[in-house]
């Protein structure tokens, strides 16, 4: 199991990265392997600015190039970057690389997308449960019906992200109460969940929101 595990929930302003990513930086010892989802929005120089002060050694993946056990030699840490998170789930989820990467005790952070496939069963997208809109459609990531896919089973709830911004905490609190996972946590942008064994501590600017049937818990800084 990874000795950390760091869900950032999103955002761009430079001290809200600097914020949200110190945590997992200072968890580091050595290079950090960081996944970046190869297709039209793949921007490594954003990834590796977004890592200021690590050694950064990126590595390109997709449905033919997916992430695998062999991309983790080396490493002192593991980041997964954000974008359209059915492709990286997709990509980085399967083919070994999960087990490996639990086995291999590395802090882990993800970011937005990166977080979402953090989870055991991840919510990858959609904005209707069973018909009904649940969230905006802008946050559907190219989907329709909430979807919820195996995720690399590095925390046992649901992840979602951008919670406050773009209004998906709601989409969460419907993918629990509709039994599709059974329990989550939405971050905000700007923000840092770190997960080590049994403790939850929040990091950064913003608020996470921890779900579970008929519970809600705000996690302020």
């Amino acid at each position: 199991m990874a000795s950390g595990v760091f869900l950032i929930g999103g955002g761009r302003e430079p001290e809200g990265v600097a914020a949200s990513h110190a945590p997992f930086l200072s968890a580091c010892d050595g290079p950090v392997a960081c996944f970046v989802l190869e297709d039209e929005d793949a921007d490594p120089g954003r990834w590796a600015g977004q890592l200021a002060g690590a050694e950064v050694r990126t590595v390109l993946v997709s449905k033919d190039r997916p992430a695998a056990p062999e991309d983790l030699v080396g490493a002192g840490g593991v980041y997964v970057a954000g974008g359209w998170t059915p492709g990286y789930q997709e990509a980085v989820c399967g083919h070994g690389f999960a087990t490996a990467l639990r086995d291999s005790g590395l802090p882990y952070a993800g970011y937005s997308a990166g977080a979402a496939v953090a989870a055991g069963l991840a919510l990858v997208g959609g904005w209707r449960f069973e018909g009904v809109q649940v969230c905006d459609e802008d946050a559907g990531e190219d989907l329709e019906e909430l979807a919820v896919r195996p995720g690399l089973g590095l925390v046992p709830f649901a992840v979602d992200v951008h919670a406050t911004q773009w209004g998906t905490l709601t989409r969460l609190a419907h993918a629990v109460a509709g039994g599709l996972v059974p329990s989550g946590v939405a971050v905000d942008e700007h923000t840092c969940v770190e997960v080590t064994g049994t403790e939850v501590r929040l990091h950064g600017q913003g608020s996470a929101y921890r779900l579970g049937l008929g519970t809600l818990h705000v996690l302020r800084p």
